[in-house]
Formats: structure tokens, sequence, C-alpha cells
């Protein structure tokens, strides 16, 4: 039985983490394995910046694409002990990506970023795959493209399970006893067109290719000795979770713990796979786990997002808030691609609150707009407590003012 393992760009983002990438591999040589990557350290925003220079700021876009291009040449070099044999794999695919650039963007912003963005994930893993190779470790690259089937929803590709698990059989059937690297993130149509996952969806990748293969387990291997119960960024308390069930962790990933992909949960449920998340600082320690399991004593788990936007909705004709009302409202939100943090309605209002993502949201104040009035405010924080005590409440809230507060058996939320 394969076992996946999942690297995130924390865990490559420099020739150190590469090479410990390899030490990690080896303990597990005996194994087979596949081993998805993200794109290397921070190099997916860059991408982005890349392709907004693009579309809106070209006298930028120069500057842009050689900070990609020196990034990886850089750690090509560091590798490669002056052969050359990682930095002649790469050359071509940042000639490809310079090219692409050269010409005119096709003014279809969602496509173009999958085109662009992309690029972070097949660099990543060819460099990676060839530096193992080189090495020692002899592994098969894999397209994700060719294999991770899905329909042309760009930035938000939905997988086709049936012909995924097709093509990706097949591929493990004719490299039985190899190591496999391929990409996080990609997907491709039938047509073989470049469609991403949704951001932070290498998470999504390793469940999809563990669901397909019916693998042993899945290991997430972060820069955390495991899943916390906060973000120490925010909560320097943080503790570590030993173990959670799975729906315990569809929850936290509901309203937003970073730590695990929202879709990663319900594919590795359906066919029991455990999914371990690990320190690939230290990688003998045991991490925790998610699987069909009772979870350890309710500690409460602190959820922060910044950024956001409240935003309350109003009939002009002052009649209540009702179906159809909420019917346009929703609709309105899915067109602009936009997710919904909190939701709360009274008679006459409806309020969300939300990711500032600024063009989704201009266009979504247009479309209500024309029918509704529309209040909002931006630069606000969310916060979700799961599990929540007195103590928790008052240890994270304090004294702020609350805008919004909302309140479940398990799960309180508050905007700040």
């Amino acid at each position: 039985m394969y076992k996946v393992f999942k690297f995130g760009g924390a865990s490559v983002k420099d020739a150190d983490g590469v090479k410990n990438l390899k030490k990690i591999l080896e303990i597990y040589k005996e194994d087979r394995l596949i081993v998805v990557i993200s794109a290397m350290g921070k190099m997916t925003n860059q991408l982005e910046k890349v392709l907004d220079s693009w579309y809106f700021n070209p006298e930028s876009l120069k500057n842009n694409f050689e900070i990609v291009k020196k990034f990886h040449l850089d750690i090509a070099r560091q590798l490669e002990k002056n052969t050359g044999e990682i930095t002649s794999v790469l050359i071509p695919i940042l000639d490809r990506l310079f090219e692409i650039l050269s010409g005119k963007n096709s003014n279809h912003y969602d496509k173009d970023y999958d085109d662009i963005v992309s690029f972070g994930e097949y660099l990543s893993t060819k460099l990676i795959s060839t530096y193992l190779n080189l090495n020692g470790f002899k592994n098969e690259f894999a397209c994700a493209i060719h294999l991770v089937k899905t329909d042309d929803s760009f930035r938000e590709g939905k997988v086709n399970w049936e012909e995924t698990e097709k093509v990706i059989r097949e591929f493990v059937t004719l490299n039985p006893n190899k190591t496999i690297i391929t990409q996080g993130f990609l997907g491709g149509t039938n047509n073989d067109i470049v469609t991403t996952l949704g951001r932070e969806g290498s998470d999504f990748s390793a469940a999809i290719f563990a669901y397909c293969l019916n693998a042993k387990e899945v290991t997430i291997w972060k820069d955390v000795p495991g899943l916390l119960n906060a973000d120490p960024k925010f909560y320097p308390d943080a503790v570590k979770l030993d173990k959670i069930s799975y729906q315990e962790a569809i929850e936290l990933a509901y309203y937003g713990a970073t730590i695990i992909h929202p879709k990663t949960i319900k594919p590795l449920q359906n066919k029991n796979i455990p999914l371990f998340v690990k320190s690939f600082l230290v990688p003998s320690e045991e991490g925790s786990i998610i699987a069909d399991v009772e979870s350890v004593e309710k500690i409460p788990s602190y959820i922060f997002k910044t950024e956001q936007i409240l935003l309350s909705v109003f009939p002009k004709d002052f009649s209540f808030i009702a179906a159809d009302n909420l019917t346009k409202i929703f609709s309105y939100i899915s067109k602009n691609k936009l997710k919904i943090n909190l939701m709360q309605n009274s008679a006459r209002s409806f309020t969300i609150c939300m990711d500032n993502k600024p063009n989704r949201f201009v266009n979504l104040l247009k479309d209500l707009e024309a029918e509704f009035t529309v209040k909002y405010n931006m630069n606000k924080k969310l916060i979700t407590i799961r599990h929540y005590t007195r103590e928790a409440i008052e240890k994270v809230i304090g004294n702020q003012p609350v805008i919004l507060e909302q309140k479940s058996r398990s799960t309180l939320q508050v905007v700040l």
C-alpha cells in the first residue's frame, strides 16, 4: 500500500529544505511513496505578483519575473555543485514562462492565473525530482495536470473522481517500484488545460492521491510539531492536539484553521485513511493524527482571521429579509466566488463576515447595490473559539469591543 506525503512551501523554501526532504524520504525508502510538493517558499505569492504585473502594471513585470527566476536558479546552483544538471532542467521551464508573459494575456484572469501560478509547483517538483535522482534517490516525475482531472472551473477546479482514479491507477501500475514526485494544487481538464484546486490546495491533492490508491496513510509535513489549538503567530501558548476525529477536523477547517485545507478531510474519511501532521524539523516525533477516533478532552481551539469585511444587506423597500431576498444574495456571493465565514440575519437585514478579496468584493457590491441597500466595515477581525470556556473567552477577547457575536453549544464567533 502507498503512503502519501505532502511537503508545503515552508519545508522546501531553500537548498537546506530540499536536502532535509531527502533525509525524510530516506527514512521511508522501503515504503511505496507518493510525494506531493507545493511551490517553494512564498513563490505562489510572487507568481501572483507576476500575473498582476502582466495584467495591470507592465513596467514591474520584468523585475517580478526575475525574482522568480533568480530564486529557483540560486537554489539549483547550491544543490548541483557546479554541474549545471539541475539548472539545465529549469531554464526551459523559465523560458516557457517568459514566452507566455511576452505575449498578451487572454483577458480571462482566472484562466491566466492557473497558467502562470502553476509554474511554482512545476518548478519546485522538477528541481526536487532532479536533485533526488542525481543523489541516489530514484523517483518518477509525474505531472498532476495529466492525473488529477477536473472541470474548467479555473482556480476552483472540481475533481472528476472516476476519471482521476482511473488515470492515477494506470500511472502507478506503469511505475510500481519508484517513489513518485508530483505537484500539489494542480489539476487539468480532459484537454490537459491546467487548473488549480483553490489556494492552499496541496493538502487536497494529497487526499486525492490517497483516495484513488486506497493509501495506507497521509502525512502532511509542517513547520509545527502537529495540530495546534491555535496559530502560534497569534497565540504563543498554543498546545498540540495529539488526536482528533475527522468530524472535529472538518469543523476546524470550516471555520478557517489553516493547518488543513477544508476539502482534504472528506475523501480520507470516506475510505478511513488516517492523516498525520508531523514536523519536518523533527521527523522522529509522533505529531498528531486525524482519524476515526474519539477526540481527546475538549481543549479550546482558537481560529483568528484578519482583514475581514463585515457586510450588511437591507431591502430597499423596507420589506423583510425573506427567502427570495436570501436566494438573490447567496447567488451573488456564489457568482463572485466569495466564502462566508459567519452569517446572521434579523427581520430587515442579513449580515455576513468574509475575507477581503478586493476585485471580487467590488463586483459583489455592484450586484448587491442594484437591488439592496448595503453597508460594510473593512479591516475587522473574526475570532472563532471551538469548545469555548469562560476562561478561554476572557483570555482571547477580554475587553475588546465586540461588533457581532454568534454562539452555539460548542462554538463562539465574534467580530472585533
